[in-house]
């Protein structure tokens, strides 16, 4: 038995239990039927239906956030230690599962099995970080002035909705809801109708770990029905969401009436700039790695390639090798480096941008075409793509593909290349590869982006902020950041004396 016949024969053991059952919602402890029936979730592999899912609606979003409010108080006041240990239990209960959980994963959204087994232990990661953070969450500033000793401290904001994409969706799920349950907070989470499967392993491992009934609550649904009804229930305080910078821009509206604290964490079109002087050879490795890992369905992603005209004939040469030899296959196969894209609709978006690269005057140097019979055809697979002859203008240079595709662009001064790099409206992420520190200085201190590596691929540190700026979202992940989001600030002044108070209307 291969590895690959090997992965399927755990994958159906796995999954034998929702087909006969399905995906029910969860609230309060107990599996709920959707108030609109079910829905039918597909893998992107074969099309195949992998069960039903409940469609859950504003109803149950009502039902769920009522289950969070009457958590919240128990969930708030239990002691630091307790809640600590209950997180501790999640993570050892996600890496327990870790196999299950990247199995169920690459059926559901098409990721190839070499990330998402590391995806799963990076969520575990998150849970164990922030449940070391809890003892000193709430811990504050003692800010002195003349007359008054100031204190201050920080209470978790009360129930949060977290919505959550169907790009890596089990360790992003953790990443938002991690946090939120070491602050105090109790969540309702709506995952992304495309990928349920991992969110209700998620809420069955916490339960099991002693998280209480109605601290976590997972509905499932589609954005305009469940996820609207979130943005706008007024039991909600804060809406944690990670998609689509439109869908960000509606979850804004839809939470104004209520005052919601938002915090968006949307797309990216991200440069990557290579200067001459860097070290080529690890700038090719980091430049591939980051556009066709994860099947380029991540928000990170270096899609624009900002290479010098010194370099740009050899690089891109080297480059179209190695892109025509990443290997498309089956998600569960060990070998493979890129699956299928998640949906129809999407694999339909991507592969929309072959003919456009075209139209718009760039070269297709790799790629540029869908996969045939030997994968299957009922899948949605493509070609790991390469554009290159290609200016900053150009649809394929502006609009977030969020696919295995690149575009090369070529600079030849500084100037030019912060000038590309700049020319768009996202900004999460920037690469710069140069061996000339004060270049590098200068540049990062220009580029207009939330986070930076210089000479290196996106490596995650927990305790860095997370988040970028324009288009690209509003608000930070990561270590304090994070409880910064889910909590509230509050001052307390002590007077240490007799100092005078004005007397009005006094004799």
């Amino acid at each position: 038995m291969t590895a690959l016949d090997d992965n399927i024969s755990k994958l159906d053991g796995y999954l034998a239990r929702f087909r006969e059952t399905g995906i029910p919602n969860r609230i309060a402890g107990q599996d709920k039927a959707g108030s609109a029936g079910v829905f039918q979730s597909t893998s992107p592999v074969d099309k195949s239906v992998i069960c039903d899912v409940a469609h859950g609606t504003a109803e149950d979003i009502d039902t769920a956030a009522n289950a969070a409010h009457a958590a919240f108080a128990a969930w708030r006041d239990m002691p630091a230690l307790e809640r600590r240990k209950i997180l501790i239990n999640v993570a050892e209960g996600i890496e327990a599962r870790a196999e299950e959980i990247a199995l169920c994963e690459c059926w559901d959204t098409g990721q190839a099995y070499r990330f998402m087994s590391k995806a799963a232990l990076r969520g575990a990661e998150n849970f164990r970080y922030f449940a070391d953070q809890v003892v000193q969450a709430r811990d504050g500033q003692h800010l002195q002035s003349p007359t008054l000793l100031n204190i201050t401290t920080r209470k978790p904001i009360g129930p949060v909705g977290v919505i959550t994409p169907w790009n890596t969706p089990f360790m992003l799920s953790t990443w938002k809801i991690a946090p939120a349950l070491a602050a105090g907070c109790t969540v309702v989470h709506k995952p992304a109708e495309a990928s349920p499967l991992t969110a209700r392993l998620l809420v069955e491992i916490a339960e099991e770990a002693g998280l209480p009934p109605g601290v976590l609550n997972t509905v499932n649904g589609f954005g305009e029905g469940a996820g609207k009804a979130l943005c706008e229930h007024p039991m909600i305080k804060a809406i944690a969401f990670v998609g689509e910078s439109r869908t960000g821009s509606l979850i804004t509206r839809q939470g104004a009436d209520t005052l919601k604290r938002n915090h968006l964490e949307l797309g990216g079109k991200n440069p990557v700039i290579v200067f001459d002087d860097a070290d080529l050879d690890r700038a090719l490795d980091a430049v591939i790695f980051m556009i066709y890992s994860i099947n380029g369905e991540r928000c990170t992603s270096s899609s624009r390639l900002l290479v010098q005209d010194t370099i740009r004939e050899e690089f891109e040469a080297k480059l179209v090798a190695r892109v025509n030899n990443i290997k498309v296959g089956h998600p569960l196969d060990p070998a493979t480096e890129i699956g299928p894209l998640v949906t129809e609709e999407h694999y339909n978006k991507v592969t929309s941008y072959f003919d456009i690269a075209i139209e718009d005057g760039a070269t297709v140097a790799a790629g540029g075409e869908k996969v045939g019979e030997k994968v299957g055809d009922e899948g949605y697979f493509v070609r790991p793509t390469l554009f290159t002859n290609a200016n900053n203008q150009m649809r394929i240079a502006q609009e977030e593909i969020f696919g295995p595709v690149l575009t090369s662009i070529p600079f030849s001064t500084e100037d030019e290349a912060l000038q590309i790099a700049n020319d768009i409206d996202y900004g999460l992420t920037g690469y710069v590869w140069t061996n000339d520190l004060t270049r590098a200085l200068r540049f990062t201190d220009k580029l207009e982006a939330g986070m930076i590596w210089v000479n290196s691929e996106n490596v995650r540190h927990l305790p860095t902020p997370f988040g970028g700026v324009k288009a690209s979202g509003i608000g930070r992940d990561g270590g304090d950041w994070s409880f910064e989001f889910y909590m509230e600030q509050k001052h307390i002044g002590f007077a240490t004396g007799q100092h005078k108070i004005t007397r009005l209307g006094a004799q």
